[in-house]
């Protein structure tokens, strides 16, 4: 995979300071997370390695990037882990987010039925794939769900100037595990977290018919929940883990993953430490 190059910008130490007083004194720490991190088997490896040296008990909660904003709309997560860039600065700018620090990606890829129907194989870009996916009246399966891979997925569509027939369109309003299950069932095309699907690929007969555009690239942020909005945020607790996240320890483990069970990185990570 293309190792695209992004670094995150500004002062996180400059951030941390200005996040305000915490909340009550609290144990647990609420984690809402994308299910790309947890389906991939990368979210394990980083809470098995936070918990052995830490007093904080982190609980996992993974939804899509769309859920998991609101779960912070709502005052019922701490900190977040998601990857819907756009929706991501909109709840910065609504004062819901502090410290938001974009420190690893992946990418999309676009899989489906090797007999590949609508001949995305020849497409140069995605935005030309999905055009034929949609001229062939091929089958798609879409997560439907306001997740970060949804939102990419929509500006795909947007950008073919194409819209699927409604009975060639199949909106899930799952994961993306159970989302590769079906479309893998109905022979059909999706667009995937390539780490996701790398982890399901044994298990389904899709395969990777697009990759490599750049826009392809899925970036993944963290953002602290304001705790001026709920005096129930444990504001110290998601400190300690989004500085966990950007240290040493945690980069090592995040650029190691995959090489052994799949033989190649799944994440890159972007953060200067």
């Amino acid at each position: 995979m293309k190792n695209f190059k992004f670094f995150a910008a500004g002062a996180v130490a400059l951030l941390l300071a200005a996040c305000g007083q915490s909340g009550p004194s609290q144990v647990t720490v609420r984690l809402a997370t994308t299910t790309s991190v947890r389906d991939s088997g990368l979210l394990d490896e980083l809470l098995k390695a936070y918990r052995e040296n830490s007093a904080y008990k982190l609980q996992d909660i993974a939804v899509g990037s769309g859920q998991a904003m609101q779960l912070g709309r709502n005052g019922e997560a701490d900190l977040l882990l998601v990857h819907s860039p756009a929706d991501e600065k909109q709840f910065v700018d609504d004062g819901f987010g502090l410290a938001r620090t974009t420190f690893m990606h992946n990418d999309f890829v676009l899989v489906g039925p090797e007999a590949d129907p609508a001949g995305v194989k020849t497409a140069k870009k995605a935005a030309e794939a999905f055009a034929k996916i949609a001229g062939k009246g091929a089958l798609f399966v879409s997560r439907a769900d306001k997740s970060g891979t949804h939102k990419k997925e929509l500006m795909l569509w947007q950008a073919a100037d194409a819209k699927p027939a409604a009975d060639r369109y199949l909106e899930t309003g799952q994961g993306m595990a159970a989302v590769l299950s079906v479309a893998d069932e109905k022979k059909g095309y999706t667009l995937t977290d390539r780490s996701t699907y790398l982890s399901m690929k044994k298990n389904v007969s899709l395969v990777i018919l697009l990759e490599g555009d750049e826009s392809l690239i899925n970036r993944y942020s963290l953002i602290l929940v304001n705790p001026a909005k709920f005096t129930t945020v444990n504001s110290e607790g998601a400190k300690d883990f989004f500085n966990f996240v950007l240290s040493a320890p945690a980069q090592k483990i995040i650029e190691g993953y995959g090489k052994e069970k799949y033989g190649q990185q799944l994440f890159f990570y972007d953060y200067r430490i």
